[in-house]
């Protein structure tokens, strides 16, 4: 029974039947009997849940308290302090029987409602505040446009940046950062840099803001060029910097400057943070260092969740599966509860190495064992996983079935399995369900129009290209970097058909003649064009974007050294194919990075097994 309950009945002297006291209740009890009933507030600190507050509020009303703003204040920021939907909505009661609230009231609810899953309540209480005739604050506007950034609401955004700078507080220090997050969170990073150009003397948060905006919207060199200014600066970079600069990296697929990075981290302490280290472990992963992941990995003193779930991660994408789920046992054993991206890794790596009946147990393990909700990234791998070993139909039941609407990226991943397969009929059922939802995508038609294509139906290969001009969907062109010396060198495909011969283009053309001497074979059934000669297919694949990344390395870095490429799509299979031949030509390894996975190619082979 709460307190309120108990003091608003007066119950028989008879028949009452005291009910058993909590804890909390005795407290109270013992505190009305040894002290007089004058303040309340002494509770406040010993209080650990809504339930007692309220009991606590109770009291209040008992000793006349009710109304005190002082109390009033205590209890609404108790409530916004670990924000929910109930805490808000209680403290937003509370915030309404208040007849005069002043700003600092404003700021604790806004506060409150920027953190928590309805930050789009904060907008009308900022209207409120300023019918009410209050002036923001300082702390008004970062709270505000905090809770702009969650709820995306970028009209409401500019809307404030307006009136901040009609109070002239645009050049604040505390508002700023906010103003760029709030860009750069609703996705308009020009804004956000226009704000930080316009600040006379920014500081290290405000270059956290924009480095973190420029990172999040994949444009890691612009958040690359800005630390280095911050550094030139002599501001001193903090862990969050460091969590950007290092995203930056694998961005990139960076190794050097991200050792670099490395350095200047333990140099600096930062290293101290569990964040930082894990951000280590998955940027030397998408650099193509599992060894040195591996090596961040074990120098860990303490590892949480997700450091653990950074590591199976990455031995999932570098196609070792089984020993994901080895370390996913030894996560187990030492107590580490798993989270989402631990199974996002071990059905990452069920789907790579067709372990299907893996798949399948840690997916059910998820929500059975463990009450974590699969998302759309859970049921991407295992639509991957079941296309992949060729369970196209199951596959299709499996997206049909899903207790949310099915994304296109879902459709898309099943399509691509199609065109592994050589299934068109299913292929163009999956396409009619992704053009249900997007038909803007140019990958889609190439998918397809391949597919057609290998099996000969130029007619619908026809059809297909002309519904892609007639709606100005435009293929995105694959491309590929490469690091040396600590310069990232970009190649797209394509490059050198139509150009004057340079010495990379004469190189490929050498490096062509001495594969096909080991058994190279160039695939020109991946060339889907009909009215191309065999010698056209071929100069088209020569010069596709992983292959003049390969030849710029082989020509510029030492010899027996790594050569790392990232690309922007899938690998194409006669790529691959080449790969496999330059490594055990030029007894070189060579790591490539597509969009799917991590190849690495040593001795004539692939860590895929070609089961890519």
């Amino acid at each position: 029974m709460h307190l309120f309950v108990a003091m608003a009945t007066v119950p028989s002297p008879v028949t009452s039947i005291s009910p058993p006291k909590s804890k909390f209740n005795e407290k109270i009890s013992r505190f009305e009997t040894l002290n007089p009933p004058q303040n309340p507030l002494s509770l406040l600190p010993k209080c650990t849940s809504l339930k007692e507050l309220k009991q606590i509020q109770a009291f209040t009303i008992k000793t006349h308290l009710q109304n005190d703003l002082n109390f009033l204040t205590k209890f609404i920021n108790f409530c916004t302090k670990n924000p929910t939907f109930t805490s808000m909505e209680y403290a937003h009661k509370l915030f309404d029987n208040i007849s005069q609230p002043d700003v600092v009231l404003f700021n604790s609810m806004a506060r409150g409602y920027s953190r928590s899953n309805t930050p789009i309540q904060a907008i009308p209480l900022f209207s409120q505040l300023l019918s009410f005739g209050f002036l923001p604050d300082d702390y008004t506007f970062p709270s505000v446009l905090k809770a702009c950034s969650s709820a995306k609401a970028l009209e409401e955004g500019k809307q404030i940046h307006c009136l901040v700078i009609k109070l002239g507080l645009n050049h604040n220090i505390y508002i700023c950062p906010s103003l760029i997050s709030m860009y750069t969170e609703c996705n308009d990073v020009d804004s956000a840099r226009r704000v930080f150009d316009k600040m006379l003397d920014p500081c290290v948060i405000s270059y956290n803001a924009i480095i973190t905006g420029y990172a999040k919207c994949s444009r890691p060199n612009e958040a690359l060029s800005l630390f280095r200014e911050l550094q030139v600066k002599s501001l001193k970079p903090t862990d969050v910097t460091m969590l950007s600069v290092m995203s930056c990296c694998a961005l990139l697929g960076a190794l050097d400057l991200g050792k670099w990075m490395h350095e200047y981290v333990k140099k600096n302490g930062l290293d101290k943070y569990i964040k930082v280290s894990t951000a280590l472990i998955d940027m030397y992963a998408k650099c193509g260092s599992l060894e040195d992941a591996i090596c961040v990995f074990e120098n860990m003193s303490i590892r949480d969740t997700a450091a653990w779930s950074a590591m199976i991660v990455a031995y999932a994408t570098h196609g070792k599966g089984y020993k994901a789920i080895e370390t996913f046992e030894e996560m187990r054993k030492a107590g580490v509860q798993p989270d989402e991206i631990t199974f996002l890794g071990l059905l990452y790596a069920c789907s790579h190495n067709g372990l299907v009946d893996e798949g399948w147990r840690f997916f059910s393990n998820m929500s059975d064992k463990y009450s974590i909700i699969p998302g759309i990234k859970h049921y991407g791998c295992m639509v991957d996983l079941l296309g992949r070993t060729g369970n196209l139909d199951e596959a299709y039941k499996f997206i049909d079935e899903l207790p949310i609407k099915p994304t296109p990226i879902l459709w898309r991943t099943l399509l691509a399995a199609c065109s592994s397969h050589g299934d068109v009929e299913l292929g163009k059922r999956v396409i009619e369900r992704i053009f249900e939802l997007d038909d803007s995508h140019g990958g889609d038609y190439v998918i397809l129009s391949n597919l057609c294509a290998r099996a000969g139906r130029w007619e619908e290969v026809d059809f297909l290209r002309k519904l892609m001009n007639d709606r100005g969907v435009v293929k995105v062109p694959g491309c590929s970097s490469i690091e040396v010396d600590n310069v990232v060198h970009e190649f797209f495909s394509g490059d050198g058909v139509n150009t004057v011969s340079t010495s990379l283009h004469k190189a490929l053309d050498e490096l062509m003649k001495e594969l096909k001497m080991v058994g190279y074979v160039p695939d020109t059934s991946l060339v889907f064009h009909a009215e191309m000669g065999e010698v056209e297919k071929e100069i088209s694949l020569r010069y596709h974007s992983e292959k003049l990344a390969i030849g710029y390395g082989l020509l510029n870095t030492p010899p027996g050294s790594t050569i790392r490429v990232v690309k922007n799509l899938r690998v194409c299979g006669d790529c691959h194919s080449a790969a496999k031949h330059i490594s055990q030509i030029f007894d070189r390894q060579i790591i490539l990075r597509d969009v799917q996975r991590f190849h690495h190619f040593r001795n004539g082979k692939c860590s895929c097994g070609d089961f890519w």
